[in-house]
């Protein structure tokens, strides 16, 4: 539909080709929970686009979310808790983030490498 957001597009495109991401992405298009949604939207992008290409906070949140701008500071969080824990990488610039660490402005998200 011309009507949605192209990274909600894409995120169907993605449930619907089943291949990487395609279990995250069911999630983020039918969880109830915002938090479940934005994290699974996160790894879906991420996955879809493979490890030399990345995602922004607010595509998960523009996927999910009409009314999205109020969610970004939670997608933010959640991309640094799934830094954290090794499945996805933070970069600002092209360098990467310490997800512990401290730091401000746009950041991308992309899947760790295997």
């Amino acid at each position: 539909m011309p009507d949605q957001p192209a990274p909600r597009r894409e995120l169907e495109r993605v449930r619907d080709g089943g291949g990487p991401g395609a279990d995250h992405a069911r999630t983020a298009l039918t969880a109830t929970s915002p938090p479940d949604r934005l994290r699974a939207a996160i790894l879906a992008l991420a996955s879809a686009r493979g490890p030399e290409s990345s995602t922004c906070p607010s595509d998960a949140a523009r996927a999910i979310a009409d009314d999205w701008r109020p969610l970004l500071p939670e997608a933010r969080e959640l991309a640094r808790e799934l830094a954290k824990t090794g499945e996805v990488q933070l970069t600002q610039h092209g360098r990467p983030l310490d997800p512990g660490g401290a730091w401000t402005g746009p950041i991308r998200i992309r899947v760790s490498r295997a």
